[in-house]
């Protein structure tokens, strides 16, 4: 028998007299000969863990460690030593939902603290125990504002829009008999009078746009929540979370639900995952929202006690009047980033902000001083944004990676989308323009 199998050969033997078998091969009587494996499986030999070390190090020595300076949604920002350490405790440390109150306390706990940092961080009244990631959580948010209009079943989407957002918005649309438009974007910008225009026709559940923008613009959205309230629909905001910690929040723009990826919240970008999405809303829309929202109470000693207050999912309650098929959250990577946000303080998070929206303008200037850049759109940027370059953008990309610079995203055929965070020091800068 194979070592690691809890069953001894008196507990297979019981179990097949039992259903009425002699081996476990006339379990699979109804196999057809010819897909049966019939020889060894190709597996390598067993190694030691020394081997196994030397293996994954040889893997991982393959990879070209780089200088990043592209973003468009995943961001190279600084995570403190002691976060992992503490993530790591067990008090906090689990790989499933905390059902049982009573021995997930510490679990519970850090769900309440991040609900009320992010629910501080967006400007809003309501945090939900945390979404898969941000395309998913606006995803989430276009299907919730559908869910809390009476008829309307189309959401107009700014063109400024990340594009991979978008595709994952449409892919939930189109199982949900939801209708997404357009709202045309203007030098970078959404345009105020296409969407006024829109919401003119009716029907309209809500409307998404994104601060900053896929472009990096830092958009005025001064009127589209009174504009989107007129017209009996949500507004909807994504947002980089990190980028809160300076700008505007969704909530004094005026915005009905907040969403976006908290991977700039000091998550390893690791190859694009896993992360985390944040999904904020105001109290009257609370029961609309998807996922599960963690409260405090007291136990029966008068004690303070963390409780599943509110869970609205299939697993609880009949489908047909659950508000998403969401089963479970990225509660690990909520962890990582609430003891993140713990340890930065408001102070932390606005002066690594301060510090990634100062090298992203110091770039952009060495950038167009070399005559050969010029910004691709004349308006505010925060820590991204993109240049139009007099040259083969794709060779400029090439030197960069030949040079150990990960040199930006290429937007359009003469455009490069560039972004900087804290990490990134001025002579790292330099280099990239001395490579150019």
């Amino acid at each position: 028998m194979y070592k690691y199998f809890p069953h001894t050969e008196a507990d297979i033997k019981g179990m097949l007299e039992h259903i009425g078998i002699k081996s476990i091969d006339e379990l699979y009587a109804e196999v057809p000969e010819q897909v049966r494996l019939k020889k060894d499986y190709d597996l390598p030999e067993a190694k030691s863990e020394l081997e196994i070390r030397q293996f994954f190090a040889g893997l991982a020595a393959k990879n070209k460690q780089l200088t990043c300076f592209a973003g468009a949604g995943a961001y190279d920002h600084y995570t403190p030593a002691a976060v992992p350490q503490i993530v790591s405790r067990s008090e906090y440390l689990t790989s499933y939902t905390p059902y049982q109150a009573e021995i997930s306390q510490g679990t519970l706990h850090y769900i309440f603290e991040f609900q009320s940092m992010m629910a501080e961080l967006t400007g809003m009244d309501i945090s939900n125990a945390s979404m898969y990631d941000g395309s998913t959580a606006t995803a989430e948010a276009v299907l919730m504002a559908v869910a809390s209009a009476k008829k309307a079943r189309k959401v107009l989407v700014s063109e400024t829009v990340d594009p991979k957002i978008l595709a994952v918005i449409r892919t939930y649309a189109h199982f949900h008999g939801v209708d997404i438009e357009m709202v045309k974007a203007t030098d970078g910008a959404t345009d105020k009078a296409d969407l006024d225009s829109k919401l003119a026709d009716g029907g309209v559940a809500g409307v998404l746009v994104q601060q900053p923008n896929y472009f990096g613009v830092v958009e005025d959205y001064t009127g589209f929540a009174d504009a989107t309230h007129a017209a009996k629909a949500l507004f909807i905001m994504n947002s980089v979370a990190a980028d809160l910690a300076v700008l505007r929040t969704p909530g004094e723009w005026g915005a009905d639900i907040a969403v976006g990826d908290g991977q700039s919240l000091g998550l390893p970008m690791s190859f694009g995952g896993p992360y985390v999405g944040y999904m904020c809303c105001r109290e009257k829309l609370m029961r609309k929202m998807p996922g599960r929202i963690v409260g405090m109470t007291k136990d029966s000693r008068g004690q303070r006690a963390f409780v599943l207050t509110l869970q609205a999912r299939e697993q609880h309650i009949r489908r047909e009047k659950a508000t998403s098929n969401i089963c479970s959250n990225e509660s690990l990577m909520a962890l990582f980033v609430t003891i993140y946000m713990s340890l930065m303080g408001k102070q932390g998070l606005k002066e690594a902000a301060e510090l990634s929206y100062a090298g992203a303008h110091y770039l952009m200037d060495r950038l167009v001083a070399t005559g050969r850049f010029k910004p691709a759109f004349d308006r505010p940027f925060f820590n991204e944004f993109c240049v139009r370059y007099a040259g083969d953008v794709d060779e400029l990309q090439k030197r960069f990676i030949d040079n150990g610079i990960l040199g930006g995203v290429k937007v359009a055929p003469d455009t490069i989308m560039f972004a900087v965070t804290e990490k990134r020091t001025k002579e790292e800068i330099d280099k990239l323009i001395e490579t150019i």
